[in-house]
């Protein structure tokens, strides 16, 4: 048997947490390893104990989600709430950071940031890695099964179970399509 490497395991603990993000704009999970031992995890969601986007929807404001806080933040901010030092730490992340977690991550002392994901990457974001000596690496997750899409795909299912539901007289047929859906999805 062949094991995944350490960056491939790392990145696979990112996503883990990305599954946990209660906003529905972008999944994004964050772990910050030390010494191959992972010392946080982060993932974007709303102020603990607040309403979340998955209930109530996203407050957007000029285009972003201001009630989320992002995955690169909450795993920085755990360090900070437990005392746990960050300085020559290597943080994974899902997605490229966006231009204010680029700057905490350089603030908190990170030595190599990777990510598995383009997104939005800012070019200034880009130029400040390089000014601060943070090596950037792109690490695509292979060789494991992991649905990215998942909730997509589960928000179409029931999308269309409820446009059959609208549609067909034969009611045993849409329940045993209905049953089966909610086996594969626990809807």
């Amino acid at each position: 048997m062949e094991r995944i490497s350490w960056n491939q395991y790392f990145m696979a603990q990112s996503h883990l947490l990305a599954l946990r993000s209660t906003c529905t704009r972008l999944m994004v999970g964050a772990t910050i390893v030390r010494e191959k031992r992972i010392i946080a995890g982060g993932y974007n969601g709303s102020v603990s104990g607040g309403v979340h986007c998955i209930d109530e929807g996203c407050y957007v404001i000029d285009g972003h989600c201001v009630r989320t806080i992002h995955a690169e933040a909450n795993a920085l901010l755990q360090c900070a709430k437990f005392g746990v030092p960050t300085e020559g730490a290597e943080i994974y992340v899902t997605h490229f950071p966006c231009l204010q977690c680029c700057k905490q991550i350089i603030q908190a002392g990170i030595k190599t940031l990777y990510y598995a994901e383009d997104y939005r990457n800012h070019p200034y974001a880009v130029e400040l890695f390089n000014e601060a000596g943070i090596e950037t690496k792109k690490v695509a997750l292979t060789d494991l099964a992991v649905d990215y899409h998942f909730q997509e795909k589960e928000a179409y299912i029931r999308k269309v179970l409820d446009e059959l539901k609208s549609q067909t007289n034969n009611t045993s047929k849409y329940d045993a399509l209905k049953a089966e859906a909610e086996s594969l999805f626990n809807l």
